[in-house]
């Protein structure tokens, strides 16, 4: 499709200033394809430590799946509890540990910070891609005089949105370290959109949740907001319908304001 036929086609999403105030953002795999880097850097952690684990208590190695295991145990999720979920897939049980645990410790912590600096190295040696109709969606919204939030579980957040020049394009962000001071519930939970909300001074019936993941999707369903829009392929669409996606959409092209 040429760009004139992109813009003279019907928008498949409308956002009316009648009826919202705000919309709220998920980052990784809405604004940005973060969620590929996250993916490789949780493989690049599973794999090394189910290696180690195979060899010394001698269970057969399954590699982690970078598709499907990072969509359903560790999309959208802390850190620290992705590394929980996965590995109680897998029959391994680690003690919790402190968020002060370095990276080489047996623990749920110091896997979740070995994964983190895994990520760091990543994102600094491959930067990160924004998706082109997200920045422009956000642009307008802007421009339409509609309030922004970035809401993410990532501790890395901030870091992402300097990589991408995105930083100052928000009206609010609560991320993960946000969750940790504040001692917010991680998504499937509803506190961090609510936080973002109460930020912006927007009831949650007047805002806009955008996600990809179908704890995302299951927060902002679970705060009552005034509409959940699902971003994802036709292999994402019924799970996160069922957890609470109002409408689906391949990306954000589509949606326009009025």
């Amino acid at each position: 499709m040429t760009d004139t036929e992109t813009k003279n086609a019907a928008p498949e999403f409308t956002i009316s200033r009648d009826e919202f105030d705000a919309v709220l953002f998920d980052l990784d795999g809405v604004i940005t394809n973060t969620a590929k880097v996250h993916a490789a850097a949780w493989k690049t952690l599973f794999d090394e430590y189910l290696e180690q684990l195979s060899a010394k208590v001698r269970i057969p190695f399954e590699p982690f799946d970078a598709v499907e295991d990072y969509k359903t145990y560790v999309d959208g999720k802390p850190r620290y509890k992705g590394v929980q979920s996965f590995l109680d897939s897998r029959g391994v049980h680690l003690y919790w540990g402190s968020e002060d645990d370095p990276p080489f410790k047996e623990t749920v912590c110091g896997l979740g910070n070995r994964k983190n600096e895994v990520f760091h190295r990543l994102l600094e040696r491959d930067g990160v891609e924004v998706f082109e109709p997200a920045d422009r969606l956000i642009g307008d919204l802007r421009s339409h005089g509609v309030q922004t939030a970035v809401v993410s579980s990532s501790k890395n957040c901030e870091a992402v949105l300097k990589v991408a020049g995105l930083l100052g394009e928000f009206d609010a962000r609560v991320d993960g370290k946000t969750a940790s001071r504040l001692g917010l519930a991680g998504k499937p939970e509803p506190a961090s959109f609510l936080e973002a909300a109460a930020r912006l001074d927007v009831k949650p019936e007047r805002a806009i949740v955008v996600e990809d993941a179908t704890a995302g999707v299951e927060a902002g369903k679970n705060g009552s907001f005034g509409f959940v829009l699902g971003i994802g392929g036709d292999e994402d669409r019924e799970a996160l319908e069922r957890h609470g996606a109002d409408l689906m959409l391949k990306d954000l092209q589509g949606v326009e304001i009025r």
